[in-house]
């Protein structure tokens, strides 16, 4: 595949954070640098790339925690996730304070995105898809040349995210799930937020959640 994507926990969450690199170019990007940069900016140098820019699928502290400290640090641009999760980074405070994470300050990203926009990253693209129910403004990203989903906590390996955080609805994300998620190629590699990776075809026939029969 042209695209390689690694995956490292981060945080005490253990949060996937995906670092994705275009083989051709030598372009990257970071999606949910929620914690442990250090840890990340070694595996970055490893792989030997240019990092364009910073991604995020959503506001929760694990996921986005210190990306603004990141990105200011490699002087590249924070986007994502839609606006109508401006409500969760602009509670990093009391998010830190709740859940025992080093102090982070709120901020906002540099660009907001919509569902549908395409973003470049090298020879590939990243196309976003706007899933909200775990929290509002919950995108995430699709490779189709690659069949790969970076799915945040939308979609797990046999579960679904949390619907019970202010401003979650359980509705809107089982909707989002069937109506969009589901309609992306079976043989698409899901890596969500947390835990192992999966596929489309796996979760619609078995997740108990959102699969055949739920």
């Amino acid at each position: 595949m042209p695209i390689q994507i690694q995956v490292q926990p981060v945080t005490h969450y253990q949060q996937n954070c995906s670092i994705l690199k275009c083989d051709e170019t030598g372009d990257m990007t970071i999606i949910d640098p929620g914690g442990d940069i250090e840890l990340i900016l070694d595996i970055c140098t490893e792989l030997n790339g240019n990092i364009r820019y910073i991604l995020l699928t959503h506001g929760h502290l694990d996921h986005a925690g210190q990306s603004r400290q990141l990105a200011d640090k490699l002087k590249v641009s924070l986007i994502g996730p839609h606006k109508d999760d401006q409500f969760w980074l602009d509670k990093m405070e009391d998010q830190s304070n709740m859940f025992g994470f080093e102090m982070t300050t709120s901020f906002t990203p540099d660009q907001y995105l919509i569902d549908g926009e395409e973003i470049q990253l090298g020879n590939s693209c990243l196309k976003t898809i706007h899933c909200p129910g775990h929290t509002p403004g919950h995108v995430v990203f699709y490779l189709e040349r690659e069949k790969s989903l970076i799915a945040g906590d939308v979609l797990f390996k046999g579960s679904i995210g949390r619907t019970d955080f202010p401003m979650s609805c359980h509705e809107d994300l089982i909707k989002a799930i069937k109506e969009k998620v589901f309609l992306l190629d079976d043989q698409t590699i899901v890596y969500p937020g947390h835990g192992p990776t999966t596929t489309i075809e796996i979760e619609k026939r078995t997740n108990p959640y959102v699969g055949i029969g739920s």
